[in-house]
């Protein structure tokens, strides 16, 4: 018994030094958590329906083998992202989020081609780290929280989810239009007002 709670601690430590680099330390720290408007219910929910997304998915050879799919979920609603090589196969991914526990809403945002390169996929990540330290800076909304904003990118296009206030949202927006290498952004934000 000690030595399973002994491997769960270093394998949270071992994720959150990745994290500390990728996102300046507060997702790492679990500061993210104290200040996400979701409630933990929420937050336990939607991580269990990016995980069940890709259970699903590597349960079949032909998904893996063909598709580069990405589940974003927030608040019950799960963004999908990435490549399909046909209509039947993003169909098939989409169906299998729709029927997971908890999603409310799927966004599909899959386009039909082969699966990205690493290249492509690495510059994605250096984007997103760019937009989530581009948010960091916006100073000027009394209580914004650049942590209340998950950012995704997909071949250049940035998504942003959260769930805010419509003057932090639209902050958001322009901080990420303004970010060098960003394509187009599309903001799947839940406003409170």
């Amino acid at each position: 018994m000690r030595l399973v709670v002994f491997l769960i601690v270093v394998e949270l430590l071992i994720s959150g030094c990745s994290s500390i680099v990728a996102t300046g330390g507060a997702e790492a720290t679990g500061l993210a958590l104290l200040h996400d408007r979701r409630n933990s219910e929420t937050i336990l929910v939607d991580e269990g329906i990016e995980m069940q997304a890709d259970i699903e998915r590597n349960k079949h050879k032909i998904l893996r083998n063909n598709t580069h799919i990405n589940v974003t979920a927030y608040n019950g609603m799960a963004l999908v992202t990435g490549e399909a090589d046909n209509t039947k196969l993003r169909n098939q991914i989409i169906n299998q989020v729709r029927s997971i526990r908890g999603v409310k809403l799927v966004h599909d945002e899959i386009t039909l081609e082969p699966k990205s390169f690493l290249s492509s996929r690495s510059n994605d990540a250096f984007i997103t780290t760019k937009v989530k330290t581009a948010l960091t800076q916006i100073k000027h909304i009394p209580g914004f929280d650049a942590t209340r904003v998950k950012v995704v990118t997909e071949k250049s296009a940035v998504y942003l989810l959260g769930f805010l206030y419509q003057k932090e949202g639209k902050a958001a927006i322009e901080k990420a239009r303004r970010v060098e290498g960003v394509k187009k952004v599309v903001a799947v934000f839940e406003y409170i007002d």
